[in-house]
């Protein structure tokens, strides 16, 4: 009998094949040019799927957002590629990529994504984001929107691409040899969508998936984030810093699901989440400093900002010593920052500085440093407390991260009953638990 119990969910961030911190391409164990090869892609792929994950999740923004003359690339080199190249060596996980609604064209956009996720038998998901950056704007030729007319448009692509998806019926495809009717042209209509920011005619020649189509996934906790959610995502990917902070934003997209007549149930929450898994804490920690090492102008950057965090200036002491006492009566946390208080209290446990910086106290995502269990005891801590629906896992570096995760942390998670033994179907909806959809 299957268990009843309910399981969090989990996909692995891809980021762009070495992991979420941007100097362990330089470790030992890394191999320096992934980047630009698809098959540690599959490889990577393939273990996430041994491992049982629900999801590969790709994020993008189509413009170069980060200095690459230390660290490494913060996206794939283009997200459908990758997709496409992870589907034909995988049965079963899903295949989640970022496409902006404000730089991409409707009738494209459907038109990859529905003919991807046919041919993977319908595990595919579409991150909608708006985009707001600057430099995609210039490398498309505009200025950014504002925005109202970035979600303006964004509703409306979803819209218009749902609208296209559904445009050629389910019952259309006869493919019958012996009548020599390959298709019916009654059940395949123009969408004519006229919106104030989409028209497209259409209609799209592809089948429906096993799943109909692509679930719909967004990113960002604006109000309007949070609309577009509540109307037609299945999942969302949050940054909460806090149990308390996620809870709170989790209640919020569920309560839009239902102000939209949707269910509660149909959007799953993905907190990101980062690690570094050891043997040991110390030997996690010695890891990630060395990571922080190769790099001393950053770090030196890095400890001005974890002063100023705390209500400190680091200058002049040893950054690799315990903070004084005096130092520590001294010190107050951020109002503004909420990683501050935790910050804090790692100083208060008597690391230094540097070691507190290990901790990844300053990560955009919280931080695990330590082995395999601590790992799994901060996923059931917030699970439990009803903070999130699951987790968008990123390891410090994937080259050993993943399989750390898969064949260290899956299995206690298993033991423990919070993380299901095999898919629940073979689809990603199935996967997600949220309805069959085709068309608007």
């Amino acid at each position: 009998m299957r268990n009843m119990k309910k399981q969090m969910k989990i996909v692995l961030q891809m980021v762009s094949g070495y992991g979420g911190e941007f100097k362990t391409w330089r470790l030992p164990k890394a191999k320096e040019d992934v980047y630009t090869d698809m098959d540690f892609y599959v490889e990577m792929a393939q273990l996430a799927e041994k491992g049982k994950l629900h999801a590969l999740f790709m994020a993008d923004t189509p413009a170069l957002v980060n200095d690459l003359t230390h660290d490494t690339p913060m996206h794939s080199m283009d997200p459908l590629i990758a997709m496409t190249s992870v589907a034909r060596a995988t049965k079963h996980i899903g295949l989640v990529g970022t496409f902006s609604t404000t730089f991409n064209e409707p009738y494209n956009l459907a038109r990859h994504l529905k003919a991807l996720d046919v041919i993977s038998h319908g595990r595919v998901g579409w991150n909608a984001v708006t985009t707001s950056t600057p430099a995609t704007a210039a490398n498309f030729g505009t200025q950014l929107k504002s925005t109202q007319e970035r979600y303006g448009r964004a509703h409306e692509m979803i819209e218009a691409v749902q609208g296209l998806w559904g445009s050629w019926e389910k019952g259309a495809y006869i493919h019958d040899k012996q009548a020599g009717q390959f298709a019916d042209m009654s059940q395949i209509k123009p969408l004519n969508y006229q919106g104030d920011y989409i028209q497209t005619k259409g209609p799209l020649p592809i089948p429906p998936s096993e799943q109909g189509q692509p679930p719909i996934f967004q990113a960002g906790p604006s109000p309007e984030g949070i609309r577009l959610a509540g109307r037609f995502a299945s999942g969302v990917y949050a940054n909460p810093f806090t149990i308390e902070e996620a809870r709170e934003y989790r209640n919020i997209l569920r309560e839009s699901a239902i102000a939209h007549g949707r269910s509660a149930d149909d959007i799953n929450v993905f907190t990101g989440f980062m690690f570094t898994i050891a043997d040991s804490k110390e030997e996690a920690l010695a890891r990630r400093r060395a990571v922080l090492e190769f790099d001393k102008e950053e770090l030196a950057h890095r400890l001005s900002y974890l002063g100023a965090m705390v209500g400190l200036n680091f200058q002049g002491i040893d950054p690799y010593q315990p903070l004084p006492d005096s130092w520590l009566k001294l010190a107050r946390t951020n109002p503004h920052d909420p990683r501050s208080p935790h910050a804090l209290e790692v100083l208060k446990e008597g690391y230094s500085p540097v070691d507190t910086l290990a901790h990844g106290v300053i990560n955009y995502h919280p931080v695990v440093v330590g082995t395999a269990k601590d790992v799994a005891d901060f996923l059931q801590e917030w699970f439990e407390a009803g903070a999130t629906d699951g987790f968008s896992i990123v390891p410090d570096l994937a080259h050993d991260g993943v399989r750390a995760f898969v064949e260290q942390v899956v299995p206690i998670l298993q033991e423990r009953g919070l993380f299901h033994k095999d898919y629940e179907g073979s689809t990603l909806r199935e996967h997600l638990g949220v309805p069959y959809q085709y068309g608007i």
